[in-house]
């Protein structure tokens, strides 16, 4: 990795002076983690990405979960699927770093070394931190508006630009992108008269936002279904 970005760099240096001079790794570094393999920690992944971030040839950092492929090395661990949810939260919380102006420490630290499976991270962190809600959609700066669940980062521009022009309500929010589903629990805007996260307990939030898994139906449902 360090031959890699060398030579990134020092090409770069020789583009500057030889416009025509090769390019060496032209479309930047990038390197993968493999997830569930080792007892890491998702804080020690994600402190490992941040390093790597912070390198300045480096583009993207992926992450991959584990599959067992050869049951005979016992230097392996055995898993029965691999963690794709854990990959998934694990990319998520990258993105948060990446482009929402997140921390390690604030996604994870000590006291929650890895990431919730049931929910997104940012949601987590809103979660964990109710007494940063709830966010005025019309006063709030664009670094709050990205804290907000639900809010990206195309539709917090949006919303900045926007309400010069006038006051934005939960109809003007949905239109711009807002996941309200989420949102209304963590901002209040013009009309939004929902209850925030300061009048409901966090966990009561978690247990409405969690999709609830879907009931088997028994043979007699299932007849009645097919008959109607």
């Amino acid at each position: 990795m360090s031959y890699i970005q060398q030579g990134a760099l020092e090409s770069a240096e020789e583009r500057k002076r030889y416009r025509k001079a090769s390019r060496f790794a032209p479309v930047g570094q990038s390197t993968q983690m493999i997830v569930g393999a080792t007892a890491k920690t998702d804080k020690d992944i994600l402190y490992l990405s941040s390093a790597l971030h912070s390198r300045p040839t480096m583009k993207r950092v992926y992450y991959s979960g584990y599959v067992s492929v050869n049951e005979r090395d016992e230097r392996l661990p055995l898993l029965k699927q691999p963690p794709l949810v854990r990959e998934n939260r694990l990319y998520q919380a990258d993105w948060l770093m990446r482009f929402y102006q997140f921390k390690v420490d604030e996604i994870v630290d000590d006291a929650y070394p890895e990431l919730d499976l049931e929910i997104d991270p940012k949601l987590s962190w809103a979660l964990r931190h109710p007494e940063h809600f709830p966010v005025d959609i019309n006063r709030a700066k664009y670094e709050m508006l990205l804290r907000v669940p639900g809010i990206g980062v195309k539709s917090a521009k949006l919303i900045v630009a926007s309400r010069r022009f006038s006051r934005l309500g939960s109809y003007q929010l949905k239109k711009i992108g807002v996941v309200m589903k989420k949102a209304q629990y963590f901002i209040t805007c013009s009309e939004l008269g929902n209850r925030t996260v300061q009048e409901l307990h966090p966990e009561t939030i978690r247990r409405l936002l969690i999709p609830q898994p879907k009931k088997r139906m028994d043979d007699r449902q299932l007849k009645l279904v097919f008959t109607e």
